[in-house]
């Protein structure tokens, strides 16, 4: 299939106001939109007309839920632009243009969505919005160059999604949506301009933000779509394990919001479909197609390129299943009861469960990993998996269905996930971090009314799941459904709700309709290569430091206050009015308090506890650049060069050291924490530093490979190199390369400085700055001024 059109079908869109308008109603205020627009047009002589924007949102989101935007929208808008021109309403007529740009683009109408765009920015500088920062005229630049974008002008487009960007650094909330669309629709571009690595930070920016400002991420269309595009993208990338996951996550969100009559359904559907082709998993894949197909003809019609590219997929995908022997029922369709794949389960056809015939293929490689006791001396190095990805599926195969099956009436008031402590909570772990406090677990959170009732208990059962578990070649884990302990009881087979996330290194690329290429004729030799690859390795569990054990344990169950109490050493976040609390935490701290991943959150309590530790006052973020900017001139800028010319090298080095950590503490700062989260403890500072350099919007994304040049280069400057065999001829141009990269690294933060509107002095000697960052902080609390 064609990876270019097919990312066409899931452009992104703009809600078209209200989620919960009254279908009635909105209708009944589309009519009379209709109304007041004829009766202008019949009587010129009338009073002035008005333009109600409202009123227009709701009678077009009355259309769409009518399902009768293929018909009824075009003439809808287009009375709109005029009706909105004759009542002089320049900012109802740029809302008119924006919702008329979403439109069209879902329509194809790239052509004269050229002529919108043109009209909309012409507007937009006539009202004088191009020179600020408001919220209009980002939600325009971003609709533009997402029209341009689904015209193919990539150049316009990126040129717009650059002023966009810039707009709404300042615009903008961090948790704002019209910001995760706006990564989500950059990535679409950078896809469709080959550069897919780009694409998938993208995606995984505007995922983060679009749960962060969900009240309930697991019924969100937003987040499911999120997914959806992430999956799609890790597709064309042939990263099928991760793709997997996200597309059938976006599934589930429907499945729990009873929300499969949205039009964006059959995005979901469709993405699903892709997903299962790669896999091979040709009848999922003509289903979901099939039921993709008849959301779309329902919602859009039929004459849309949404649905010309969705029936040109399934046409491949049958043909694939045809080819591979596979029979689908023309009547399937993926809606029935069941008939959908499961999020977290494992799905018909998959290749795990092989197939019949000449086309069956070997069984996949597994490595058995069992966990033996705390003590034992041997590290877990023969597991390949991530200890997110491992937990993940802990708690989705073991953990939740002993929750369902023994604490039934709390499992809707259960969080779960991994975050805190330990290198898995960052996502940086790898085979060096299994030899210590690495295994399969997870966290259980909880009200203190609930964990009064049934805490104890719980930890007892948490304790007693079997953790042994096998991880095959494709990357999917298995734990095996025994419990540990007969006193745990029983609860139902893990079957059911174990991961399956293959892996793409032996996968079809997508879009081809290849099939499976082990045959009758060659079962002996595949049956040899598959029984010397599926030889288990077992390896116990590695020891438990005395630092995750008692009070300071990582997983299990605990109070939502005691958790965070136990990392932060309060229940909740300190009040926005409190900065000197704020300014007692360190940022390695609350990144240990909001890393990781939360897998289930019912009540959303956890997770507003979470978010409130994100959210650092605006104020305290400002005062603690005014702290780096100090350190940073004191350490880099004075004390460096003269204990270099002094000859202490020592002195030299620590100040290096303390220039790199100021350096590296204001990037996050400056980025805002909310969005890009807070630098973490020394160990994977800089690993998370090189991430978020990577990210398109990073702002000083140069800063931390500049300050890796500095840190190679300081052995040189400080001691002549000695300590690598190079005696005394290295110091001279490593000291002048440090001391160049240190005023250059000055020069690029005044350059962000002046930009973020933080100072209107060139000053490069950072100390100097300080004031004029410090006249932004809005509170009179002495604790946020520098002395």
């Amino acid at each position: 299939m064609d990876e270019e059109a097919l990312l066409k079908q899931f452009a992104a869109q703009f809600a078209h106001g209200p989620d919960d308008a009254d279908d009635t109603d909105a209708a009944a205020a589309a009519q009379g939109a209709d109304s007041t627009a004829n009766q202008v047009a019949d009587d010129a002589d009338q009073s002035p007309a008005t333009f109600d924007t409202q009123q227009f949102l709701n009678g077009l989101d009355a259309i769409f839920d009518r399902h009768t935007a293929a018909t009824e929208a075009g003439p809808y808008l287009e009375q709109a632009m005029v009706d909105a021109e004759n009542a002089g309403d320049e900012a109802g007529l740029l809302t008119v243009l924006n919702e008329t740009m979403g439109f069209y683009r879902s329509q194809g109408r790239h052509k004269e969505n050229q002529w919108i765009v043109q009209r909309s920015l012409e507007l937009a500088a006539r009202m004088g919005l191009t020179t600020g920062t408001s919220e209009a005229w980002a939600t325009t630049l971003i609709n533009c160059a997402t029209s341009m974008r689904a015209a193919k002008q990539y150049d316009q487009a990126e040129d717009l999604y650059h002023q966009a960007q810039s707009v709404c650094r300042h615009s903008l909330a961090p948790t704002d949506r019209r910001l995760a669309a706006l990564h989500n629709n950059l990535s679409m571009l950078y896809s469709e301009t080959n550069r897919p690595d780009k694409a998938e930070l993208e995606l995984r920016e505007a995922l983060r933000i679009i749960e962060a400002s969900s009240v309930n991420p697991d019924a969100d269309i937003d987040v499911s779509s999120s997914h959806t595009n992430l999956a799609l993208t890790l597709l064309t990338e042939h990263k099928l394990e991760d793709a997997h996951w996200h597309a059938a996550k976006a599934l589930e969100i429907y499945r729990t919001g009873h929300l499969e009559h949205s039009a964006h359904y059959a995005s979901a559907l469709a993405g699903f479909a892709q997903v299962c082709f790669a896999e091979r998993r040709y009848a999922d894949a003509v289903t979901g197609y099939r039921h993709a197909l008849a959301v779309i003809e329902e919602c859009y019609g039929k004459d849309t390129d949404y649905w010309r590219i969705t029936a040109d997929n399934l046409r491949q995908a049958e043909e694939a299943a045809a080819q591979a022997g596979v029979t689908v029922d023309n009547a399937s369709v993926a809606g029935d009861a069941g008939a959908l794949p499961q999020s977290g389960s494992r799905l018909p056809n998959s290749p795990a469960q092989g197939k019949t015939g000449a086309n069956a293929a070997s069984s996949p490689s597994t490595v058995s990993v069992s966990t033996g006791s705390a003590g034992a001396a041997e590290a877990v190095s023969a597991c390949p998996v991530s200890g997110l990805k491992l937990a993940r599926a802990f708690w989705t195969q073991m953990g939740k269905p002993m929750i369902a099956a023994k604490y039934p009436q709390y499992a809707g008031r259960i969080a779960a996930g991994l975050v805190g402590h330990g290198s898995e909570c960052y996502g940086f772990d790898d085979a060096y971090s299994q030899d210590h406090d690495f295994g399969p677990r997870f966290c259980l959170w909880l009200t203190d009314e609930d964990y009064a009732a049934i805490g104890e208990q719980l930890e007892v059962d948490y304790e007693a799941l079997p953790r042994k578990f096998s991880v095959d070649a494709q990357g999917r884990v298995t734990f095996e459904a025994h419990a540990r302990s007969d006193a745990s009881g029983a609860f139902p087979s893990a079957g059911a709700g174990s991961t399956v996330i293959p892996d793409a290194a032996n996968a079809p690329t997508p879009g081809t309709a290849t099939h499976d290429t082990a045959t009758a004729e060659s079962g002996a030799a595949s049956s040899d290569v598959a029984e010397a690859m599926t030889t288990p390795i077992d390896a116990p569990l590695s020891p438990v430091t005395p630092r995750a054990q008692g009070a300071n344990r990582r997983d299990g169950v605990f109070r939502i206050g005691d958790f965070f109490e136990s990392i932060t050493g309060y229940h909740t976040a300190p009040a926005q009015t409190a900065p000197h609390e704020w300014l007692m935490l360190q940022e390695s701290t609350l990144a240990a308090a909001t890393n990781g991943e939360v897998f289930a959150d019912p009540t959303g309590l956890f997770s507003k506890t979470r978010q409130g530790f994100k959210n650092m006052p605006d104020d305290v973020r400002l005062a603690l650049i005014s702290k780096r900017l100090g350190m940073i001139a004191q350490a880099g800028q004075y004390n460096l060069p003269r204990s270099l010319k002094r000859g202490d090298g020592a002195a030299a080095w620590l100040s290096i050291h303390e220039f790199v950590q100021a350096t590296a503490s204001l990037v996050f700062l400056v980025n805002v924490p909310m969005v890009v989260g807070y630098m973490p403890y020394y160990k994977w500072q800089f690993a998370a530093l090189r991430k978020l350099s990577g990210s398109m919007f990073a702002l000083l994304p140069n800063v931390g490979e500049q300050l890796e040049t500095v840190m190679r280069l300081s052995s040189a400057a400080c001691y002549g190199g000695a300590g690598f065999g190079e005696g005394g001829k290295g110091a001279a141009p490593a000291i002048e390369k440090i001391n160049d990269i240190v005023e250059q690294i000055a020069v690029d933060i005044v350059k962000e400085l002046k930009r973020e509107h933080l100072t209107t002095s060139g000053e490069t000697f950072l100390e100097w700055q300080r004031p004029y960052v410090e006249d932004h902080i809005a509170s009179d609390d002495p604790v946020l001024k520098s002395l």
